[in-house]
């Protein structure tokens, strides 16, 4: 299952899914394109391994990277509580 973890002012999706037994944790991000319907691309936190990236520029990967880089700590943890709205108990 995937959580929603956050939105962007360009209209970017961030989900998570739960905390997986091998410790990692997918991360997806999603931006509609009027040309192409969607970008996106995959990151398998803790190592940051990336994959299936459709569409993104070099310079958008390293953007939205470093909002995984910086947030990492809390997606990990609402992962482990089945995304924010059970781990702020919402």
């Amino acid at each position: 299952m995937m959580y929603p973890f956050m939105t962007l002012e360009d209209n970017t999706e961030i989900v998570h899914s739960e905390y997986m037994d091998d410790g990692r944790v997918k991360v997806y991000i999603e931006k509609p394109d009027e040309k192409d319907c969607f970008h996106h691309m995959t990151c398998y936190l803790p190592k940051y391994e990336l994959e299936n990236i459709y569409g993104f520029s070099k310079e958008e990967i390293e953007y939205y990277l470093d909002i995984i880089h910086s947030t990492a700590h809390l997606i990990i943890e609402f992962s482990k509580e089945r995304g924010f709205e059970n781990a702020s108990g919402f």
